[in-house]
């Protein structure tokens, strides 16, 4: 199944890390975002590119409704132009399908908000 279509399912903690052939597979669906490891725990993060400050806010404020209505959050950075998001499984120290399906979704998040802006520059049809 896609990942984007997915939801979120609740952690308890109890649930090991994804292994590195589980986080190769899950990694096939969102292949723009890099893993990296921070204080010892392996997060899936990736850059988004924006012509403006307001684009890149307008993106931030998406991306945490979603992870709202996921119950799952991330780390964002919000900067003139750009947007970084990561995302680990806070209660597990590491990496979760969960992740993997929120970064499908936030994917699918920034090809919107890339074709709305595209949309707002074309001129009006006739």
């Amino acid at each position: 199944m896609e990942l984007k279509k997915m939801n979120c399912v609740p952690i308890t903690g109890k649930e090991p890390p994804l292994t590195s052939g589980e986080t190769a597979e899950y990694q096939k669906q969102a292949p723009d975002w890099t893993i990296s490891e921070k204080s010892g725990e392996k997060q899936l993060a990736r850059e988004f590119r924006f012509g403006d400050f307001a684009s890149a806010l307008a993106f931030t404020q998406k991306v945490g409704a979603l992870a709202e209505a996921q119950d799952h959050h991330p780390a964002i950075l919000t900067e003139w132009g750009r947007v970084t998001v990561a995302w680990w499984t806070h209660k597990i120290h590491g990496l979760h399908q969960n992740d993997f399906i929120m970064a499908a979704k936030t994917d699918d998040l920034y090809a919107k908000a890339k074709m709305e802006l595209a949309a707002q520059k074309s001129p009006p049809r006739d």
